[in-house]
Formats: C-alpha cells, structure tokens, sequence
C-alpha cells in the first residue's frame, strides 16, 4: 500500500476530480449504454443500472470526504479526533453514508433484505445493548459487510469494529473514515498470529454497546475455495475438521483462530452467528456484471449464544463452532429449496 500521506494527497482529490467527470458526462454514458443494452434481452441490461449506482457511490464518496476534512478541522486539526464526541460524529457519518448507499440500491436495483430475529423473550431483550458482543458472519455476495455495518449501526444501535483487508484503503473514504475508529486493515502477507493480535486489540477494549465483525471463512465462498481449504485441513492432520468441511455445501470450512481469540479477549461478550444468501453466485465484478438480477433480494437470520453458554476449552469451541457452521449451511439450503 502507498503510505497514508500519498493516499490522502492523490488518491482522495482524484476521486473527487473522477466524480465531477462522471457527473458532468452521466447522461452521455447512460445514453450510450442504453442503446447499446437495446440489443440484450431485458434482464441483461444492467449496465445503466450499475453506471447510475456508481455515479451516485462516487457522489456520496465525495461527501463523506468533505465531511471527514470538516470534523478532522473541528477536532483542533486531527488534535481531539480519538475523543468520544468525535467517535461518535465518525460512526453517525458511516450510518449516514450507508444508509444513502442502502437506499440507492433499493431503488436502482431494487434490494429488499429481510431479516428474521430471535423471539424478542425478556432474556433477549435484557441482553440486548448490556453487552458487547461478537458477530460471526457467512462471507458471500457483493456488499454484504457493509449491509451487515449498517444494519448493525441503524437498527441495532452497536458501533462496529472490523478487521480488514489493507487493499480496501484505496478507497478514500473508507480508508479515512475506518482508520479514525477502533478498526484494523492487514496487509496482504500478514501471518496469521499478526491477524489475532488485531482481533484480540480490538476485542479486548470494548464496551457495551460495541460489536466486533469476523468473517470466520476469509472469504467469498467458491467450490474452488473449498476444495483448497479442506486439502489444507488435511495437510495440517485436521482430519475431523476436513470431514466435517466436506459436509458443508454451501461454506467455506470456519477458522476458529479469530473467533477463539476475540472470546478469549473479551470473555463477558455474546456471540452472534449470522446467515445470509441471495446473492451468493455474485463474486467476481464479471459476475455482477452477467447475472445481476432485476430484484435483488437477501434473506437473513441471526442468533445469539450467551457469554455463559459458550464452551470453555478450545477443542470444544473448535467444535461448537462447525456446529454453528453447519446450522448455517442447512439453513442456506433450506432457503435455497423454498426460494
């Protein structure tokens, strides 16, 4: 990554000089596409659906920046920027900026999301914003962190904390916003204790109504994905857990490394396990681009596991966790058959 000066100097007034030529040339661009398209039947004619998405994206970039240069003056110059009332205004202009984000893709694409809860007992209600929790998330589809993000900050009232990959700095935006937080971006070759140091860093200092986002599988599910990481159980003489892989058809295999080292680090936290599909054959921009459909719809469901119910011993939680996974994976498939 080029170092944070060079990105704030280049990458960030590019984008805005990138957007004043995309909003000045948008209706010759959605012109020309839109000609073009005539010739696609119409499900295939998503490029002016994804041209009018990206025009609004970078509108918003730009906003977000403009705000990020007008807190970062109000903070004293980036003096009092890590006070909570400075916190606070960063997470509400990430709320802002998905929200915004959220509510383009519901009109251009039309993406509905539902999500089924937990019964709202007095047990969940009592548990709800008393403590900090863990969410542990299925990783498929375009976008679905940031839907996982925003949800977490706009029906839920949790402040999020995520570890990252590094590359996702070239955004400026997220680049700028997320650094101001208590997040992490790793590098690319970064070894896997360099990984929990940041989880266990971020895990540790939260309060109540924080929530650390994990991504268990480290990716996007693809078959080849999965043949490769159940040969690299085998390879490690996991062979229960490669057994256990091979049932999972819609999943990658979980890494417990992150997940144990976030509980271990924040022991009065609950775990919250999150299953998700819609849009899970959309992995590459190729495929947005090819199989895009007219609604997008996602289906959501998550649940809690109290701090006190969790397994004490890593070999239990390794297991608990694939049990987890596999709740997830019949779930994924019960979905699949009913859609």
């Amino acid at each position: 990554m080029p170092p944070r000066i060079l990105r704030r100097l280049i990458l960030a007034p590019l984008v805005i000089v990138l957007t004043v030529v995309v909003v000045v040339t948008l209706p010759f661009w959605l012109l020309v596409v839109a000609v073009a398209s005539l010739r696609l039947p119409p499900p295939q004619r998503r490029g002016v659906r994804l041209i009018w998405f990206a025009a609004a994206w970078l509108v918003l970039e730009c906003g977000a920046l403009l705000a990020c240069f007008a807190l970062w003056v109000a903070a004293g110059f980036g003096g009092r920027l890590r006070r909570d009332e400075f916190q606070t205004r960063h997470y509400s202009l990430i709320k802002w900026f998905l929200a915004r984000v959220y509510g383009t893709a519901e009109r251009v694409f039309r993406l509905s999301v539902t999500i089924a809860e937990p019964p709202l007992t007095e047990q969940e209600q009592a548990a709800r914003l008393t403590r900090p929790v863990i969410v542990l998330s299925r990783h498929a589809g375009p976008g679905d962190s940031f839907l996982l993000v925003y949800h977490l900050l706009a029906l839920y009232r949790r402040k999020p904390r995520i570890v990252m990959k590094a590359a996702l700095q070239y955004d400026p935006s997220l680049d700028v916003l997320v650094n101001r937080l208590p997040n992490a971006f790793v590098p690319r070759r970064v070894t896997e204790s360099g990984i929990l140091d940041e989880i266990t860093r971020l895990s540790s200092t939260m309060e109540d109504h924080d929530a650390l986002v994990i991504f268990p599988e480290g990716g996007n599910f693809t078959p080849r994905r999965r043949r490769l990481a159940i040969r690299r159980l085998e390879e490690k003489g996991l062979a229960a857990e490669a057994e256990r892989a091979r049932g999972l058809d819609h999943l990658l295999p979980p890494r417990p490394g992150g997940a144990i080292a976030a509980i271990e680090a924040c022991p009065s936290a609950d775990v919250i396990f999150v299953a998700h599909t819609g849009l899970d054959d959309l992995v590459t921009v190729g495929d947005i681009w090819r199989r895009l459909p007219l609604e997008a719809k996602i289906t959501a469901q998550w649940w809690r596991v109290p701090a006190a119910e969790i397994p004490r011993e890593r070999e239990e939680r390794i297991r608990w966790l694939y049990d987890q996974w596999e709740t997830i994976d019949d779930w994924i498939a019960a979905q699949k058959v009913a859609g």
